[in-house]
């Protein structure tokens, strides 16, 4: 079957086109990094070089597509508005134009946790609680808009299943767990607060087994929402401390109040928005709450409408990003 796949030259993006295509699968790869989409190409996947925001671009991708999974999307905890709307809503928009065009069996979205987020703790939050009225950043109220449009989609009859996957790491990973990495290498982790922060983590393959699940499920799951996580809560510094002491590092903190940290945050972003060029600042607010307050969510409509169980363990995933991290970057 043909398969196209938004957002191929991302993380999870690659993941999901890979295996696709070692399950002899037709695939197209829609991205903007052309390096990474040359590598793509080396395994058998067609890539083709789209920004999301073009609509005839998207529209001419998807053509004579059997399944597309939209993993692309504009992610980050600062920037432009303008940015992430043209990224993440247009671009889904112009995904279910396409699907829609071209009778597409079914369109599996990536959507996010970030919109659950609070500046407060939330645990085993499930898919259906109440969202926050105003949303942490850009990001989390662009995906939520998104996640609209599909679900318009689906009232208007799209076949569509959307996960909210939380925290993604493994080889490959260039955003949460090297983040932290080279904040130790460079000197202290601040660590904010004085409580045990719980959160979820999930393997890249995992979420990539969730997504295959999702193209077979059964008709009950479309226009549902599914959490997907490694379905075990764990210690945030306690899984840095592991990390650098597989890579033969120490972890140094700067212990600071979660008060003090919540206003120096608050002033580097106004800082950082009217005076620098909207610069992303080296503390946000949304910093300050992920490292200082648990949230967790709860996957048991996943585990039971989708069949989803987490296979590759947080400590077997670990032990993968950190031997892919040594041949990778030196160490």
């Amino acid at each position: 079957m043909k398969m196209v796949v938004t957002g191929a030259t991302g993380f999870l993006g690659q993941k999901l086109a890979v295996r696709l295509a070692q399950m002899g699968h037709d695939v197209i790869g829609l991205g903007r990094n052309e390096q990474a989409g040359r590598r793509l190409q080396r395994n058998g996947i067609w890539f083709k070089q789209v920004e999301l925001s073009n609509r005839q671009d998207v529209l001419d991708a998807c053509q004579n597509a059997d399944y597309v999974f939209h993993c692309g999307a504009l992610s980050s905890p600062w920037g432009k508005y303008e940015d992430f709307y043209q990224a993440n809503v247009m671009g889904t928009k112009h995904i279910i134009e396409a699907c829609q065009m071209h009778g597409i069996k079914r369109l599996i979205h990536v959507s996010t946790p970030s919109i659950y987020f609070y500046y407060d703790e939330r645990k085993n939050v499930k898919e259906d609680d109440v969202l926050p009225q105003t949303f942490v950043n850009e990001y989390a109220q662009t995906k939520f808009l998104a996640e609209k449009e599909v679900d318009e989609a689906f009232r208007n009859g799209l076949p569509v299943i959307t996960i909210r996957p939380r925290a993604i790491f493994g080889p490959g990973d260039q955003a949460i767990l090297p983040r932290l990495i080279r904040v130790c290498e460079k000197g202290a982790l601040p660590k904010i607060g004085n409580e045990k922060v719980e959160v979820d983590v999930t393997y890249v393959e995992n979420v990539v087994d969730a997504l295959l699940l999702c193209m077979n499920s059964g008709n009950h799951t479309l226009g549902q929402k599914y959490n997907i996580t490694n379905g075990v809560n764990v210690d945030l510094y306690g899984i840095v401390e592991k990390v650098m002491d597989q890579l033969g590092k120490p972890v140094r903190y700067k212990n600071i109040s979660e008060k003090t940290a919540f206003t120096i945050a608050k002033g580097l972003e106004f800082i950082f928005k009217y005076f620098l060029r909207g610069r992303e600042p080296v503390l946000t607010r949304y910093t300050v709450s992920v490292l200082s307050k648990s949230q967790t969510l709860n996957i048991e409509r996943a585990k039971t409408e989708l069949g989803y169980q987490p296979r590759i363990s947080v400590e077997e995933g670990m032990l993968h990003f950190t031997e892919w991290w040594k041949e990778n970057n030196g160490n």
